[in-house]
């Protein structure tokens, strides 16, 4: 009797103190929450309304009507340049993402392997071109594949071939995008890879070295399996910015010629700002949300599988 009794007032004042934690934690993540939520569902709710109607302005004002799905089934039928965009965008992202992640990983490798001064340089070297503005870099490029006084021009006239159109030309303009997105965003691909090869366990690594004979052998049975996870957290960080991509587009051929370079955020950029149809521009932007967000869930079910698998 005498310990229950004992043991009671510091149950109730245990039990206290962890109810006030409780309070204070609720009370403290309550109105961060209650702005996040009003910052990100508010806009979502106002871009579908924004959809559903037609948009017209009226003395400085906008006067919306409700239309249904007009929008949408004008964009399904009628918007030719929005799919063509669809198409570049999905080829951009699969041409570009994949270049990045095979020399981000080799950049990362490199690195991982190299010791002194020589790490520190090459470090350096690989990150330059993500830290450059990107108008620096559309301007920087722009000049270099001038087809008059390029460089790149130029350095095909040494071995005897003619000048390229590179940003005007519909057979190499999209490529020359994607070349340009590869050399911006590799150092981010190799950053994060760098990331995870440096937090590989050392032991495990030459543990599993004794079961191999040489480097290519060590890379792809024990490097790249340990490496998975961040491999497809990556991977999926990357696809997704890549279907956001735009300021480079605009910079360097402003989705042309024709629609060889045009892509999503483009269309969804000239319908709204350049013309003004506000409803259409919403409805582009609805679709384009929805489809980011079904690839984000799927890279999150994919990368949780995987380092369950990983763990196991």
């Amino acid at each position: 009797m005498t310990t229950l009794s004992s043991n009671r007032p510091v149950s109730v004042a245990a039990r206290r103190a962890t109810n006030a934690n409780r309070r204070w934690l609720y009370g403290s993540l309550i109105p961060a929450t209650l702005i996040l939520a009003a910052l990100s569902i508010w806009p979502v709710f106002n871009l579908v309304w924004l959809s559903l109607s037609s948009v017209t302005w009226s003395d400085g004002r906008p006067v919306s009507e409700f239309i249904g799905f007009a929008n949408f089934n004008d964009l399904f039928r009628g918007e030719q340049v929005y799919w063509a965009g669809v198409r570049n965008t999905v080829v951009f992202a699969v041409c570009a993402v994949s270049a990045q992640m095979i020399l981000g990983f080799s950049m990362a490798l490199a690195v991982r392997r190299a010791s002194g001064v020589g790490r520190g340089l090459l470090t350096a070297i690989f990150l330059l071109p993500i830290v450059i503005p990107p108008i620096v870099i559309g301007a920087m490029w722009r000049l270099m594949m001038g087809r008059d006084f390029g460089v790149i021009n130029g350095m095909l006239a040494v071995i005897g071939l003619g000048p390229v159109d590179w940003l005007g030309d519909p057979r190499f303009a999209l490529m020359s995008v994607i070349i340009v997105d590869v050399w911006h965003w590799t150092p981010f691909v190799f950053l994060l890879l760098l990331a995870g090869l440096e937090a590989l366990d050392e032991e495990v690594l030459e543990a599993a070295r004794l079961d191999v004979v040489n480097r290519w052998q060590e890379l792809r049975h024990v490097i790249i399996p340990l490496m998975l996870p961040t491999i497809l957290v990556t991977l999926a960080f990357r696809i997704i910015l890549s279907f956001k991509v735009f300021d480079e587009v605009f910079l360097l051929t402003a989705g042309g010629p024709g629609t060889a370079t045009e892509v999503i955020n483009f269309s969804i950029y000239r319908v709204f700002f350049g013309q003004d149809r506000v409803g259409m521009g919403s409805a582009m932007s609805l679709l384009t949300l929805f489809v980011v967000a079904f690839l984000i869930i799927v890279a999150q079910v994919v990368v949780r599988r995987k380092r369950a698998g990983a763990d196991q």
